[in-house]
């Protein structure tokens, strides 16, 4: 059988129609791949091959005078450090709070939570009317994910936690309400790594003091 010139051009923009019919969730790869089980429960896995390596976790110099397992947050480049030894640290991408939701400070990891319960605060029902009183743990819309470490200052709640996302997209932007979102699997690596009283602090510039590459 034999192809002219026109059928090849008639196939090619076939083809190209098929790909285009597919749109952007087939253009780029999914944000999640598959399932895990964890506790009976059953979430999506984040699919990495479609997140920016910039954003994974990885161990780093880092030098601070913070002492090791101290958590360090660097709200200006959407990184959570956590110190170990030698002048290294865990680094995890992180989402952070939009503008008029960051906050910085000092605070302890007071209590943890495996699929936490969500309880949005007063303020949030004020700025989105219509939000439930609070989502069960393991629920698939629970914001919070498969884990959640609750940050305390001078033995009281400040609101602010540690935890999971639906959203794994987000990571490396300004997009919570002042919490910080992390990927669901880096949430749960990082709940096994710091105990009760794991001392945490939050500041805007801290990645600044890090050596420059090269």
């Amino acid at each position: 059988m034999e192809f002219t010139r026109r059928d090849l051009l008639a196939g090619g923009a076939a083809m190209v129609a098929a790909m285009a019919v597919g749109g952007p969730a087939e253009a780029k790869k999914s944000w999640f791949a598959g399932t895990a089980i964890d506790n009976d429960v059953s979430w999506k896995r984040t699919n990495f091959d479609a997140i920016d390596p910039t954003w994974r976790r990885q161990i780093v110099k880092y030098f601070s005078p913070e002492p090791a397992g101290t958590v360090v947050v660097d709200t200006m480049h959407h990184f959570l450090y956590l110190i170990v030894e030698n002048q290294t640290a865990v680094r995890y991408g992180v989402g952070v709070g939009k503008d008029g939701f960051k906050w910085y400070g000092r605070a302890v990891v007071a209590r943890k939570a495996l699929w936490p319960r969500w309880t949005p605060p007063p303020e949030m029902h004020a700025r989105k009317p219509g939000l439930p009183q609070y989502v069960e743990g393991a629920a698939p819309d629970n914001p919070l994910g498969p884990r959640a470490l609750y940050l305390y200052r001078d033995g009281s709640d400040t609101g602010y936690r540690f935890h999971g996302t639906l959203e794994p997209w987000s990571i490396g932007t300004d997009a919570s309400s002042g919490c910080i979102r992390m990927f669901n699997e880096d949430v749960m690596d990082l709940y096994q790594r710091c105990p009760i009283g794991t001392a945490v602090q939050v500041l805007p510039h801290i990645a600044d003091n890090a050596p420059k590459k090269g």
